[in-house]
């Protein structure tokens, strides 16, 4: 009765705006899509689409049918390039979201030598998933998401593969580079800057500021990370980062990286995962090629 080309047109109509332009997209006529979901309604006995002047719109039964739409037809897609993946012997494709900035700096040290391992895999990374990643997994558009901040969900599993600390990146000549550690006060002059995500997002405010009730004297958002420490080390402002990737830029330019608190700000990085998906031999290897970069912290190599 439901068929995959009854949940296509609901689809295509919601994104293009009208039977004729759906069925342009479907390579189908517009009669013979109008028939097949006439069909469709008659054996349901429920109307998909209310008609309003050149418009249509979804019933409560339609809006039902495109939620199952968006959630079934990526796994659909992602099940037949799988399919053809084994019949050409191919291993398959690793699609990874990141939900963080300075998380993309840690996982290139991770790609790299995943790569040399796995060959036949086709590794992609997608950066438009910063900050909404969990979405993109739950709809089979990427296969592990690198977030910060893990969510308790059902059939998802979130492994923690590193651990760092959140540190104040300040120019070598700042007033507070002689400080043994940073309190919120020391902040209200200054201006702080962060990426571009709500304040709720950024673990020196919420953990760090705000419980002090200290807001920064000026807060601007920077998207890169390059440039963000090149205004750090002109004096231009300060920035919250994790250690490792300020003593990293401190190599080549005069930042240094203070301690947030007398206890710091401790952060782990997790990689989130279908839990079906932890069958997938490269998947698994990923995650424990990930893992290495935490225990090798662990132990000062």
């Amino acid at each position: 009765m439901l068929e995959r080309i009854h949940l296509s047109i609901v689809q295509e109509v919601e994104k293009q705006g009208s039977l004729t332009a759906a069925a342009e997209v479907l390579f189908v006529t517009q009669s013979a899509l109008s028939h097949s979901m006439k069909k469709l309604e008659q054996q349901l006995g429920t109307a998909i689409w209310l008609r309003e002047g050149r418009h249509l719109r979804l019933t409560q039964a339609g809006q039902y049918l495109l939620a199952v739409a968006n959630r079934v037809l990526p796994q659909l897609d992602l099940a037949e390039e799988r399919l053809r993946q084994y019949a050409q012997g191919e291993r398959g494709a690793l699609r990874i979201g990141m939900e963080c900035h300075p998380c993309y700096q840690w996982l290139l040290k991770i790609v790299s030598p995943y790569l040399a391992q796995w060959p036949d895999v086709e590794v992609d990374v997608k950066q438009k998933f910063q900050f909404g990643g969990i979405g993109a997994l739950f709809g089979y558009e990427i296969d592990l998401l690198v977030t910060p901040d893990p969510l308790d969900k059902p059939g998802i599993v979130f492994q923690p593969v590193f651990d760092y600390e959140q540190v104040l990146a300040v120019a070598s000549d700042h007033r507070l580079a002689k400080r043994r550690q940073i309190e919120p006060a020391d902040l209200a002059d200054e201006v702080l800057i962060t990426y571009p995500v709500g304040i709720d997002r950024l673990d020196v405010f919420n953990q760090f500021l705000a419980p002090a009730r200290i807001t920064p004297r000026r807060h601007k958002a920077i998207e890169n990370t390059d440039i963000m420490m090149q205004m750090v080390a002109s004096g231009r402002g300060v920035t919250a980062l994790p250690r490792w990737l300020v003593k990293e830029y401190a190599q080549k330019m005069d930042v240094v990286p203070k301690r947030l608190g007398a206890q710091g700000i401790p952060k782990q990085i997790y990689l989130g995962v279908r839990e079906g998906d932890l069958e997938t031999d490269y998947v698994r290897a990923f995650i424990a090629l990930a893992s290495q970069s935490r225990q090798r912290a662990q132990s000062g190599a």
